[in-house]
């Protein structure tokens, strides 16, 4: 059985074809710039890249030249769409309705589209792919994988902000956190790595990369994370601020006279490392200049770092301890230097790493030293793993 699993962006489509008898990754791709004059498309299977120069207006358009792609006979791995059992979109904001995946209905791309406030870089994108999908292959069963779904089992007091509470009611302000499919795949994985059911375990696992996010996994299940509202929260990212004084604000925007849409781009796209080091917004570049003793670059990081510890610390707090740290995503998975500096702000905790091992970059493995009390691992995450998994079981159940 194969599933396509989908990842909408607002100008760009990611896919990936995964065969579920061996959950074996046959072909993924991106089409970027789309609506633009100079998109493209890279493609990439049985270990080459081949790039494709075409001029796309939407993506319906770039989901038909995927396709041709997909079934063609030096490129493709399916003879035709009826090999597919279903489609996977992965879906950034579910609101406090979807708690786990659900097959696509009308009813379900409304609810989407009502969660675009909280999700205003995502959710219209993930429904431009939904809409896209329906057109060219309405015979296929197409799943939502909620990215906030996961974290539907955090306690009330730990999602309710501390403001009016007829703002919740009103508006469903609240936590909702993001990253779930990542961090449920990785809490999976760990569990079968150590041989451990997942229930007798308490997990602190650090996204990090462009969006970063830490989460606590206890029994399987998600008791807190740092990202809140919209994926704007929590720690600081490539471009995004993360938790502020929310006075810092309203202070900006009445010093710079800025509107809301306006500060809101500062603190989506102008702020965080990148905001900080003046520099870049890849945490490669920003970590080579540290090292070459760029002060701004310093400082951007030391504040990444230390955050990402205190959150930790936090996660600590709501399972009451901690087993397994785990580092996933760009920065988690091929970043010795940073996996360092945060564990050793947890080195209270008994978090002790060994500098040996932790120079492996983007490979699974444990990195933490005989003497610790934690075990630390580098879990490559595989997001369109989860969603094809979980395509595939609700597709299974209808």
């Amino acid at each position: 059985m194969k599933i396509l699993v989908l990842n909408s962006g607002s100008s760009s489509l990611k896919y990936q074809v995964i065969d579920m008898d061996t959950e074996k990754m046959l072909v993924k791709g991106y089409f970027e710039r789309i609506g633009q004059q100079n998109s493209f498309l890279t493609h990439k299977v049985n270990g080459e890249k081949h790039k494709f120069e075409k001029y796309v207006e939407d993506h319906e358009q770039a989901l038909e030249f995927i396709i041709t792609r997909l079934v063609h006979s030096n490129y493709g791995v399916i003879n035709n769409l009826n090999e597919l059992s279903g489609v996977g979109h992965r879906v950034v904001q579910g609101g406090e309705k979807y708690s786990q995946p659900v097959i696509i209905t009308e009813e379900v791309i409304e609810e989407i589209r009502k969660c675009s406030d909280l999700a205003p870089l995502h959710n219209p994108a993930a429904i431009l792919g939904i809409e896209a999908c329906k057109k060219i292959a309405p015979n296929i069963p197409m799943v939502a994988v909620f990215d906030t779904a996961f974290h539907q089992t955090i306690p009330k007091e730990r999602y309710i902000y501390p403001i009016p509470y007829e703002y919740y009611e009103k508006y469903g302000i609240r936590k909702y956190g993001a990253h779930g499919t990542s961090h449920q795949y990785v809490a999976y994985k760990i569990s079968e790595i150590i041989g451990k059911d997942i229930k007798d375990l308490k997990i602190v696992n650090c996204h990090l990369g462009q969006g970063a996010s830490v989460c606590a996994i206890k029994n399987g299940k998600s008791v807190e994370t740092s990202m809140g509202l919209t994926p704007l929260g929590g720690i600081p990212m490539g471009t995004r601020s993360g938790d502020l004084d929310p006075s810092i604000v309203s202070y900006i925007m009445k010093k710079e006279e800025l509107s809301a849409q306006e500060i809101e781009n500062i603190l989506n796209k102008q702020s965080g490392v990148f905001g900080i080091s003046r520099l870049s917004v890849d945490f490669r570049d920003i970590e080579n200049e540290a090292i070459a003793g760029g002060t701004q670059a310093i400082l951007a990081l030391d504040i990444f770092h230390y955050l990402v510890a205190a959150y930790v610390s936090k996660c600590a707090v709501a399972m009451g301890g901690i087993d397994i740290l785990t580092f996933t995503a760009g920065v988690g998975e091929k970043s010795p230097f940073s996996r360092k500096a945060i564990c050793e702000q947890l080195e209270f905790f008994g978090v002790k790493i060994d500098d040996e091992k932790n120079k492996i970059r983007g490979e699974e493995g444990e990195i933490s030293a005989s003497t610790s009390k934690v075990k630390v691992y580098v879990v490559p995450t595989n997001e369109e793993l989860m969603i094809a998994r979980e395509t595939l079981r609700q597709v299974g159940q209808s």
